[in-house]
């Protein structure tokens, strides 16, 4: 008896019983898997995380003992083991994960190797840990999109869904990072499955209220794995002007930031390297980095706003978390700091950030660019709060450390497109509601002008370059005002073709007049179907048989025809219903007469006009 009930409940069998469920009731198997998804996704946050501090007091401890030209040998060591690790087992697990799953939802339906996640873990501790300067939020992002793709492949749940349940993860990893519930939501929504809808929208929700709770558990009660203790900051309604100034720097950082990275990406890409070699040859160059930031920093004069003296590594090693909360501390920007030469010395510390950054990343280093954003974002608010109290336009009981919070909101939006986003995490982190007009102020001017400065985000721009689009409902807004005839229409035969024609005459006119497809019409010139290319090609393999065939034979009445008054999103619709190279244009009055044709491939190349011009 025993033995049949083990049989009868084996792990695949049920993985199975709990597919069909979810198959046929998918709205609240959704959201019962979203719960499980968060749960395990701040299991693993938070072990990761605990895994990468302990790995990075190790190795500061270590570099403390040994001289100061050593620094590069340990960030070698770790981008060494990256690099096995990640061209060995997993190549996906290069890199700074967003991208990646992005290009899994777009490309893969969502399916993503549980490999990855393993990978993503160890090249990331080894990456970060030993002082590669990148943060932990992309890779926990990562790990909780492969949760969330191997539980729906495992249980076989159907491939629409897929993509929810990876939103689900990578809502559930933001949310653990940060105590963020809603800025996981947001996080998934907006920037990896742009989709709103009720049916998505709740099983993130739950995944990431679920995160929070499991997080709260492991940690304790109000825990993050990013937590600082932040003061009562004091804002006031004539100081929004100047965020609307610091909006506009900090999408500048924004688009140096990401044109930096991506120059680098395009660099080491090119170089002549074993690829295992290129993370080792970035750490060298970091670790080079580090020793002249070393020197620097600690004879500079306004240093101590950011480094504290008894440090082992530069402060744009690792993650920057010390110098993010350094700069958010009121206490930092006492009368003696605030200097001319502090502005110098945090200005300097953002370049060599950035530079670090795309050391580690671009080589081939595995970690995030979302700490790297709140890294430069503080600093640049920061310098912009020095100077301004300088000039003694800060009021009474403001500090500068005000606006390096909201820096680290509008450079995250300016890098990622992603406003809400930028906003409802550092609120979330704040808890504070009257820091939030500033915070929605900067990230919405970062966000407009860095669409102006660049056409892609940190996150989308690698896959433009490797020819992948992301759509979006805004998209699909866009081309619900561009008519049709903005493409550039296909000519039609010379003369019409008819039912009773031999499919001879189609062989002549496709040889000398090159037509991609053929229209039928009848006696009275009103349209009948088509014979596609395909068809032609189909029938040219048995050429015998063409002086015994009519058009009628080949002719297909079931495609759709496109009207002069309709608009692109509804022409690319009816494009997706049939594997066909054109359509049929007919006048717009009976609709029964064919005026031209319009190509899928005009129509796709207006698409993405379109899509430059936005």
């Amino acid at each position: 008896m025993s033995a049949d009930l083990h049989l009868k409940f084996t792990p695949k069998r049920i993985a199975r019983t709990i597919g069909a469920w979810v198959h046929d009731h998918p709205d609240g198997w959704l959201n019962v898997l979203g719960a499980v998804i968060g749960a395990i996704t701040a299991i693993g946050a938070v072990l990761f995380a605990r895994g990468l501090e302990r790995t990075e007091h190790f190795t500061e401890h270590l570099q403390g003992e040994w001289s100061l030209w050593l620094l590069p040998i340990i960030p070698m060591i770790g981008a060494l083991l990256t690099g096995l690790l990640v061209y060995n087992f997993a190549r996906e697990a290069g890199g700074h994960g967003v991208p990646q799953v992005l290009d899994a939802i777009v490309r893969r339906g969502g399916k993503i190797p549980a490999r990855i996640g393993f990978v993503k873990v160890i090249a990331s501790i080894c990456t970060v840990g030993t002082g590669g300067s990148a943060g932990a939020e992309g890779p926990i992002v990562q790990i909780g999109a492969v949760t969330g793709s191997a539980v729906a492949q495992r249980i076989g749940v159907p491939q629409r869904h897929i993509g929810t349940l990876v939103g689900c993860g990578a809502a559930a990893g933001i949310s653990s990072i940060f105590n963020a519930p809603i800025a996981g939501v947001f996080f998934a929504l907006e920037i990896l499955l742009r989709d709103f809808s009720l049916r998505t929208f709740t099983p993130i929700v739950i995944a990431s209220v679920f995160a929070t709770a499991m997080t709260q558990v492991v940690l304790g009660d109000n825990d993050a794995i990013f937590a600082t203790e932040l003061p009562n900051y004091v804002f006031r309604v004539h100081e929004l002007p100047s965020y609307i100034v610091l909006g506009a720097l900090c999408a500048v950082v924004a688009w140096f930031f990401t044109v930096v990275l991506e120059r680098g990406e395009d660099l080491f890409g090119k170089l002549r390297l074993h690829q295992i070699l290129k993370p080792v040859l970035g750490a060298l160059m970091l670790g080079l980095l580090g020793i002249g930031g070393m020197l620097v920093f600690q004879d500079m004069v306004g240093g101590e706003v950011v480094m504290d003296e008894h440090s082992a590594v530069p402060p744009f090693f690792g993650n920057g978390y010390t110098v993010i909360k350094s700069l958010l501390d009121p206490v930092s920007y006492n009368a003696a700091q605030v200097t001319l030469s502090a502005i110098a010395v945090i200005g300097l510390l953002l370049v060599a950030k950035v530079i670090a950054t795309t050391f580690t990343l671009a080589s081939g280093g595995s970690g995030g660019v979302f700490a790297p954003g709140l890294f430069s974002g503080a600093c640049t608010g920061a310098m912009f709060g020095i100077a301004l109290d300088k000039l003694g336009l800060i009021p009474d009981g403001s500090s500068p450390a005000s606006y390096a919070l909201v820096g680290m909101a509008a450079v995250i939006a300016g890098t990622t497109f992603a406003p809400m986003t930028a906003i409802l995490i550092l609120f979330e982190i704040t808890r504070e509601p009257h820091v939030l007009a500033p915070i929605m102020l900067a990230a919405i001017v970062s966000t407009a002008v860095s669409r102006k400065l660049m056409p892609d985000s940190i996150y989308t721009a690698k896959l433009r370059r490797a020819g992948i689009r992301i759509g979006t409902g805004r998209d699909l807004s866009m081309l619900r005002h561009v008519p049709v005839s903005s493409v550039s229409y296909a000519t039609l035969p010379p003369e019409p073709i008819y039912a009773s024609d031999p499919l001879s005459k189609l062989v002549t006119l496709h040889a000398h007049h090159n037509v991609p497809d053929f229209p039928v019409v009848d006696s009275d010139g009103r349209y009948m179907g088509m014979v596609t290319g395909a068809d032609m090609r189909t029938a040219l393999i048995d050429r015998e048989a063409i002086p015994l065939l009519l058009v009628a034979e080949l002719m297909r009445n079931d495609l759709p025809v496109i009207k002069p008054d309709e608009h692109l999103d509804t022409v690319i619709e009816k494009f997706s219903r049939d594997d066909v190279s054109s359509l049929v244009l007919v006048d717009g009055f009976e609709g029964t007469k064919p005026l031209a044709l319009v190509t899928r491939a005009k129509v796709m190349s207006r698409y993405n006009a379109v899509l430059d011009e936005a």
